[in-house]
């Protein structure tokens, strides 16, 4: 039986260019399925073009921009890949303090590929275990972090995969992680 992260309010927070459509739209729709809500965080109102590898894919349209959204609003954070994408984000101020309150904060954040670029920029890595794309290895080692070539690991809030062969196990896992670290609610 899947996770029900049921009320969970999930921040994705990608660049207007470049993010790899698989590595958002499945973890969206893992989202959705567990009961989770989605929303779509930006640096401009324009729409996110995705990405299959190389070649164009769909646009999304942005639910807030990221310089505009609280990050208390939000109760977890997913950081898809694309290497357009994460390059962007990374030197986008708003979403690089936006992702460093969810550190700050210790709640769940969920990172595949590309995406750990900006925790490198919010100083999210030092001592903490993490996989990514393999050419990160240098910059997650440089910025004191422990770079593993695993499906999925998961150190303390931060859970993060490799590449989109990994989604199943990525979303299964953050998920799980998600569902252990829900709010406590309040029935009216």
């Amino acid at each position: 039986m899947a996770e029900s992260i049921a009320g969970t309010r999930v921040a994705f927070v990608v660049d207007n260019e470049g993010v790899e459509q698989v590595e958002l739209t499945e973890p969206w729709k893992a989202v959705q399925d567990a009961g989770g809500t989605p929303t779509l965080l930006a640096p401009t109102r324009d729409d996110v073009q995705a990405f299959n590898h190389a070649d164009k894919g769909d646009t999304f349209s942005v639910d807030h921009l990221v310089g505009e959204a609280d990050p208390a609003n939000y109760d977890a954070l997913v950081l898809p890949g694309g290497v357009v994408n994460a390059d962007n984000i990374r030197a986008d101020a708003h979403a690089v303090h936006f992702v460093r309150h969810f550190v700050e904060a210790d709640k769940p954040i969920a990172v595949i590929c590309h995406g750990p670029w900006i925790l490198i920029e919010a100083a999210a890595l030092q001592g903490r275990a993490i996989t990514s794309w393999p050419s990160l290895k240098t910059d997650i080692t440089n910025a004191g972090g422990k770079w593993v070539d695993e499906e999925v690991r998961v150190d303390g809030n931060l859970t993060s995969s490799r590449k989109p062969d990994d989604l199943p196990a990525f979303c299964r896992t953050f998920l799980e992680q998600f569902a252990r670290r829900q709010p406590a609610r309040t029935s009216n």
